[in-house]
């Protein structure tokens, strides 16, 4: 029982670490002809505090996930580094007019809540079977 809560629990914790920092952006299709700096800028998020303190607390949470950008950048650096090296990847987007995504814990998960639900929602036909739709044949 407690390795069931525990994994649970863990499990739910990771999911929240994970997905305000990639749900809802842009995904660059396999085939496209984009360098490696723009993949990882476009199709990644930070997620900030408004102080200081609230990124030190942030990246205790996340793990330094919330240098997500940076996090896929140099995936060897240590966390420590993630909040000096951000200011220079964010200078280094402007100069080159790189989007660089960045927000706040309830404007992530809002902005991942919106596009789970865009997604879910927009192929949904209440009246059609998957299973049964694979016979019909249409007119």
């Amino acid at each position: 029982a407690f390795l069931g809560v525990q994994l649970a629990v863990f499990g739910v914790y990771m999911g929240a670490s994970f997905a305000p920092n990639h749900k809802g952006m842009p995904m660059v299709p396999q085939d496209a002809r984009i360098d490696f700096f723009s993949r990882q800028v476009l199709t990644g998020r930070n997620v900030m505090a408004k102080s200081s303190w609230g990124n030190r607390v942030l990246s205790h949470v996340y793990g330094g996930l919330n240098y997500q950008v940076e996090h896929h950048l140099f995936p060897s650096m240590p966390r420590a580094n993630l909040a000096g090296v951000s200011r220079i990847v964010r200078q280094y987007c402007d100069e080159h007019q790189v989007p660089y995504t960045v927000a706040s814990v309830r404007e992530s998960y809002a902005q991942v809540i919106t596009y789970l639900n865009k997604v879910g929602l927009s192929a949904r036909d209440p009246f059609e079977c998957p299973m049964i739709s694979g016979y019909r044949v249409s007119a």
